[in-house]
């Protein structure tokens, strides 16, 4: 199902230039203040060798694809700044020295500490890496400013397609075509247009928040004080990867009523209750992202939030039903600009605050609680690069390392991020709060705990 919201909607860029959104405006004023804090990845394990030629021709077609694009500013601060498609990339980063088969997500992680640029289209890198067994490990990581999860999709199949399938890298006849042109002798007209544009939708967007005033978002549980363990002064995120049966998946999904998207909320949450980061019977306000993407969207992010409320038990499982009903009501507020928040109307407010100002409110937002990601069955789509299949096919929101104290300031909860092939569910969680999830083996301990729980049989990497 796909919301599309009043609020949100984008409108046809003045002449013909691909206008950023308010979510990519976002994503770019916070790159000045956090840089690089939140980036996309795709990973992958195969068992054979590919080489670095095929990886190298790989990079040609994302090159000129849907990601290779710059911001560019504009003279005018009320015009909105549009992409041009980046006449330069990050090289392929190879390695020769082989990863020990036990050091696959270190690496991974590793490659996902990337400095992106994103006035100079430095946006994306591509990574590759032989392992001691005979195998390959490759990854793709995206700035978040360039793309969402959909949309580094779309570049990934569009240009692992056109690898496959022996084509030239071309922009004209790839995706990478809808990034829009370069800003040519009429831009001081089309910034003058925009400008008027955008304060047509600031009005819009301020009486359709004065008629939603009444509307509210679930609430977030403060972020408890105590305990607060010993770290270091900077903090890498606890994470891991796990492995279960999709048909087991679906069997308890269905025994307790719920769906993909309700097993995901419900062991999130139940994860985050055992770390004691809520109380018994607190209500979590869980987030779920949710794809707007149109066939031959040119967004960078094109995404929106569902929240729900889901109630925590120390003594019992999450109701599976009540998730289900509370996620298909939101979806439909959504479609609503009566019930759609106000914060969600001002969006073009928010995109005529100088950065400044944007930095003095990021330094007091609040990172989601909970956040559960269900990215679907994408791993038979771009689990093929030449003649070689993936063993595993991995897609991931990845928090780089940063400040300990920046997580605790911000309340940053647990991420789980969901998808499958025909037999296989990968999970990769995320434990964001230093002091319920100080490390891989802590975050492991709890999610084993959850897992048995619902009788569900994990694989940990």
């Amino acid at each position: 199902m796909t919301v599309t919201s009043p609020a949100v909607t984008v409108g046809t860029a003045p002449a013909g230039l691909n206008r950023i959104t308010a979510d990519d405006d976002l994503f770019f004023k916070l790159h000045s203040l956090y840089p690089n804090a939140l980036v996309n990845q795709l990973a992958y394990r195969f068992d054979t060798a590919l080489g670095r030629d095929l990886l190298q021709s790989w990079h040609a077609h994302l090159a000129t694809g849907f990601i290779a694009r710059r911001v560019r500013t504009t003279r005018f601060p009320i015009a909105r700044a549009h992409w041009e498609p980046a006449s330069e990339s990050l090289p392929l980063r190879w390695s020769d020295t082989p990863i020990p088969d036990h050091g696959v997500l270190d690496w991974f992680r590793e490659q996902a500490a990337v400095e992106f640029d994103p006035e100079r289209g430095l946006v994306w890198q591509l990574a590759g890496a032989p392992t001691e067994s005979g195998g390959t490990v490759v990854t793709l990581v995206a700035s978040h400013v360039a793309c969402d999860g959909g949309g580094m999709m779309h570049a990934i199949v569009d240009s692992l397609g056109r690898l496959n399938r022996g084509e030239t890298p071309d922009r004209a006849t790839s995706a990478g075509r809808l990034v829009g042109p370069v800003a040519g002798a009429g831009r001081l007209a089309a910034d003058l247009a925009d400008a008027r544009h955008q304060l047509r939708a600031v009005a819009r967007g301020v009486r359709a928040a004065r008629r939603a005033r009444g509307v509210s978002e679930p609430a977030r549980n403060p972020r408890p004080t105590q305990p607060c363990l010993p770290h270091a002064e900077t903090w890498q995120p606890a994470e891991t990867i796990v492995q279960l049966d999709l048909a087991e998946w679906d069997a308890v999904a269905a025994a307790h009523g719920g769906t993909t998207n309700g097993l995901l909320i419900g062991l999130a949450v139940g994860a985050l209750g055992r770390s004691g980061r809520i109380a018994d019977g607190a209500e979590v306000r869980v987030d779920i992202p949710h794809s707007m993407r149109e066939a031959d969207d040119p967004r960078a992010n094109a995404t929106t939030g569902l929240p729900i409320s889901v109630r925590y038990r120390d003594d019992a499982r999450a109701d599976l039903g009540r998730v289900r009903a509370d996620l298909k009501a939101a979806g439909l507020a959504y479609r609503d600009p009566a019930t759609i928040p106000p914060i969600q109307h001002l969006q073009p407010v928010q995109m005529l605050l100088p950065k400044v100002v944007l930095h003095r409110f990021a330094r007091t937002a609040k990172a989601p609680e909970c956040l559960c990601t269900n990215l679907g069955r994408t791993a038979q789509n771009i689990a093929r690069i030449g003649e070689h299949r993936a063993r595993d096919v991995i897609m991931r929101p990845v928090v780089n390392a940063g400040p300990v104290a920046l997580f605790r300031q911000v309340e940053v909860g647990i991420n789980l991020a969901f998808s499958c092939d025909d037999h296989t569910v990968t999970l990769v969680v995320t434990g964001g709060d230093p002091d319920r999830f100080p490390t891989r083996d802590a975050l492991r301990e709890l999610l084993t705990a959850e897992f048995a729980a619902w009788g569900l049989t994990p694989r940990f990497w």
